[in-house]
């Protein structure tokens, strides 16, 4: 029985060994399958609609965060009158006008991070106490965690530490449940971190302290990662190789879509514990997932539990209305050759003993770690500029949302036209190009230009650092195999979560050292220039489901070569009979002929 694999006649199934066909699962399983069928296109639906409520999760802190502008009441302590606006340096003296952003709509760098500062100063010089101050919040709320536990002055250290305890939380848990998914199933860590994600996130809208807001945090952003990693992994391994692309992005678009929304989801609950429980409340539609969401039949034959396979097989093909005897019934006897075989589970520390494909994660790794880092450089250089309305709150969100959308679209058509490995070499070439002009050229401009300068470098070195935090993390889920694919996965976006980390980190330094920091992402990306060229293509692969299989993944040249009509070496009969290649039939030389080198012939 011949099987179709991505539009081509693929080799007859008769024949193969039960293994062969398990690790040809893309020209074998799948199309039994009946390819990319109705079933198939609810389950990747099932993992598209939670997408509104990660991208909800992670832009909430740039809410829940945001710098209130301070007002000194009429006669207030004596020092004001008129209820003039304080500088933010009196506000929070530990803390500078940030607003950063990366990924938007991605999960580990798609968090928003914003700030919003007074830009009047206190002309007389005295300052009314910090007590006395009425705040005035310009992100959509009327109440958050700043106002609500007077996180200013000599506690605005606080403000970073509880915007640390997410990220930190997210890092931390791609790391472990990436691991989780590869030994226990995707769908078991899912409906954990869907359930612990419904216990914490309600709790933090209860919480009483900046203590326990941060801890319950650290605590959602763990479960969160853990939503966030097992349905990614769920529509790779569930796509045919010529979706796998598309069928990701549109989950990237729908996580931009929420964050689209959450400004006006924020003005509607004026208040950050209405709007916690408004995010967290609708993952409880999440909890029939462990009935209606399969594991992922991939990951099972992958790691040898044939007898589950066996099930979920068969239930696939009644959903997919297939007629076992007529298609598949030379298949199935292969699930049970073997019925006492363990199951082959592999932990991501086997990654230390192969070849070649550590070096491959390691690439993805700094260049994820360099794309939602330097986004952050850029995000900061575009808020210090002097144009007045960037530093407008919503003027800022939605232009950092519009630049992750339109950064999106282009990356769509480039990876269609060019593969993964040469789009993302491209995004990287501009990101370090924009980089370096603006590190370098900007003290050599008039000063009328540098502003509009400025502007423009900072725009295209986000719009092109996001493509390229975006574009590793999917190059790391097809080239990784299966057995680990939520370990592989999981260390790619814990260095780009440690990317998005030092935002707050340089914040918290009151922005000292800013300079070196933006030199050395800037650096970074002229060295992942390089490191690129070591990957290899993967559009079009069958995904690797064992160590072989991703330690043996080939790298194609850039360019391939020309096809030679008539090779010399391959076709020069006249070449051959005199090297001795080709023995020719009409030579008179004898076993005891002497040949041109001196030797007698054989």
């Amino acid at each position: 029985m011949a099987v179709e694999r991505d539009g081509q006649q693929a080799a007859p199934a008769e024949g193969k060994s039960a293994e062969c066909r398990w690790r040809d699962f893309d020209g074998t399983v799948l199309p039994l399958l009946g390819g990319l069928s109705s079933y198939q296109k609810k389950i990747i639906l099932l993992t598209w609609i939670p997408a509104v409520l990660i991208g909800l999760s992670r832009s909430s802190d740039c809410f829940f965060t945001a710098e209130p502008r301070g007002l000194c009441p009429s006669g207030g302590g004596g020092n004001n009158s008129g209820g003039r606006s304080l500088s933010p340096h009196v506000l929070a003296p530990h803390a500078q006008v940030a607003a950063n952003q990366s990924g938007g709509g991605h999960p580990p760098g798609s968090g928003l991070r914003s700030h919003q500062s007074a830009h009047s100063s206190n002309s007389s010089g005295q300052d009314c106490p910090c007590k006395e101050r009425v705040y005035t919040i310009h992100a959509a709320l009327t109440q958050n965690i700043v106002t609500k536990w007077h996180l200013v002055c000599n506690s605005a250290w606080k403000v970073h530490i509880a915007k640390f305890s997410l990220l930190v939380g997210l890092i931390i848990g791609y790391l472990v449940t990436g691991s989780l998914a590869d030994w226990i199933g995707r769908q078991l860590v899912l409906l954990l971190s869907v359930m612990f994600m419904l216990v914490f996130g309600l709790i933090v809208a209860l919480s009483v302290n900046v203590t326990m807001f941060s801890t319950l945090r650290f605590f959602e952003g763990f479960c969160l990662a853990g939503i966030f990693l097992t349905l990614y992994v769920a529509r790779i391994e569930i796509s045919l190789p010529r979706h796998r692309f598309m069928v990701t992005m549109v989950a990237n678009f729908i996580a931009m879509g929420g964050q689209l929304l959450m400004p006006g989801l924020a003005a509607l609950s004026r208040d950050w514990q209405v709007l916690q429980a408004v995010i967290i409340c609708p993952f409880i539609f999440m909890i029939p997932y462990w009935c209606i969401f399969p594991e992922s039949l991939r990951w099972l034959l992958a790691t040898h539990q044939l007898q589950a396979a066996k099930e979920l097989f068969l239930g696939f093909l009644r959903n997919n209305k297939i007629d076992v005897e007529d298609n598949v019934k030379e298949f199935l006897p292969e699930f049970d050759k073997e019925p006492n075989i363990r199951p082959k589970k592999t932990f991501v520390v086997k990654l230390l003993y192969t070849r070649i494909l550590w070096k491959h994660i390691l690439v993805l790794c700094v260049t994820s770690l360099t794309g939602f880092g330097i986004h952050n450089c850029f995000a900061k250089s575009l808020m210090e500029s002097k144009e007045g309305s960037l530093h407008n709150f919503y003027v800022h969100y939605y232009l950092m949302e519009v630049i992750g959308i339109l950064s999106c679209v282009v990356m769509c058509i480039l990876v269609g036209l060019m593969g993964r490995r040469g789009t993302l070499l491209l995004f990287t070439i501009f990101t370090a190009l924009a980089s370096l002009l603006q590190l370098g050229l900007m003290g050599y401009l008039d000063k009328k230009l540098q502003t509009p300068f400025s502007i423009v470098f900072s725009i295209v070195g986000m719009f092109a650092s996001h493509s390229v935090g975006n574009l590793s993390i999917f190059f790391c889920a097809e080239l990784v195999p299966t057995v680990i694919r939520g370990g592989g996965l999981g260390l790619v976006l814990a260095s780009a979560g440690f990317g998005q980390l030092t935002a707050p980190i340089m914040e918290l330094h009151n922005q000292q050292g800013y300079f070196l920091h933006h030199v050395i992402f800037a650096c970074c990306t002229v060295i992942c220039i390089i490191c690129i060229l070591l990957l290899p293509e993967s559009k079009g692969q069958g995904l690797p489901e064992s160590i072989d299989d991703g330690d043996h993944y080939t790298r194609q040249p850039f360019i391939p070569p020309k096809k030679v009509e008539q090779p010399l070496l391959s076709n020069n009969t006249e070449l051959k009979d005199y090297s001795g290649l080709n023995e020719n039939p009409n030579s008179e030389l004898t076993a005891a002929s002497i040949t041109a080198n001196g030797t007698r012939s054989k």
